[in-house]
């Protein structure tokens, strides 16, 4: 690109400040313009730290940037995002989408109303093992079944701990779509829901069928005593087994490789992603699927 994309970042908590800021900040294609919040003394220090500019409100966040990058709740990102589109501004979007369906979808037609790019971060997607995995699943194939466990005490300790919004949506709108979006990539798309069940503890188990035939057997927990986090997928078949789990601390490099899809994609005027905002609704669809499976909605 010609010049750097102007960046502006919603948000200034614990994800905004470790992933989202510096990441925009220090990749070559992007730069951190603006900062707001509702909390305008967290957007000043954030601002300050990256040389941006921290705004007043998200008008005059809008006014100023090309792509806006969100690191805010569901909730938020669904009503915000879709003026941001409006106004003709890329999007960096996180998961889950938006509080539920409807919203999700307003935001994805929002989208393609306005043409722009619209990623979202998955962060699982986005890490060279996790690429090089699904490539070989594919040339292989022959895949009739996988598992996935996601067990973690994510919710029990500091740094997530105090995310009103991710004990709101428990292990499953938080790690939900991550560990549904890779099953989904690796064994075909996910076309039903079979079961699924919540106990008191706020644990998952859910069985979904993907398009084709195969199963997958999914495990998620965030308030489990368990540290470091468990993560391990892994698909059987013809092919025999084949195994992934997650790197720690990968999140800063997914996110620039989020990034390099992000400027290319808005320099070629391509629109499609495996992991843009229509990923987004199809994911908000499974966990919906779920909820009523397990009779919580």
């Amino acid at each position: 690109m010609d010049e750097q994309l102007r960046v502006g970042l919603v948000g200034a908590g614990s994800w905004a400040r470790r992933v989202h800021a510096p990441g925009i900040a220090d990749h070559p294609a992007t730069v951190l313009s603006a900062v707001w919040t509702r909390r305008p003394e967290a957007a000043l220090a954030l601002a300050d730290e990256h040389g941006a500019t921290a705004c007043d409100s998200f008008d005059a966040l809008l006014d100023t940037v090309d792509a806006v990058a969100f690191a805010v709740p569901p909730s938020v990102q669904g009503e915000l995002a879709v003026r941001a589109a409006q106004a003709g501004r890329h999007l960096i979007l996180e998961k889950p989408l938006a509080t539920d369906v409807e919203q999700a979808e307003r935001l994805a037609h929002a989208v393609s109303e306005a043409d722009v790019v619209a990623l979202l971060m998955l962060t699982l997607r986005y890490a060279v093992r996790t690429r090089d995995w699904l490539a070989g699943l594919a040339a292989a194939g022959g895949w009739t079944g996988g598992t996935a466990r996601w067990l973690s005490g994510a919710l029990l300790g500091e740094k997530y701990g105090n995310a009103a919004w991710r004990h709101e949506l428990g292990a499953l709108g938080d790690i939900g779509p991550h560990v549904f979006d890779l099953l989904d990539a690796a064994l075909g798309e996910i076309d039903s829901v079979v079961a699924a069940r919540r106990d008191a503890a706020g644990t998952w188990q859910v069985l979904v069928e993907h398009a084709g035939g195969a199963t997958s057997a999914v495990t998620l927990a965030s308030r489990l005593p368990i540290r470091p986090t468990a993560i391990e997928f892994a698909v059987y078949g013809e092919s025999g087994l084949r195994t992934l789990g997650r790197e720690p601390d990968g999140e800063s490099a997914s996110f620039t490789a989020l990034l390099d899809d992000f400027a290319a994609m808005i320099d070629s005027g391509v629109r499609e992603h495996p992991c843009d905002v229509r990923r987004g609704v199809h994911l908000q669809r499974v966990l919906a699927a779920c909820e009523t499976a397990a009779g919580v909605r």
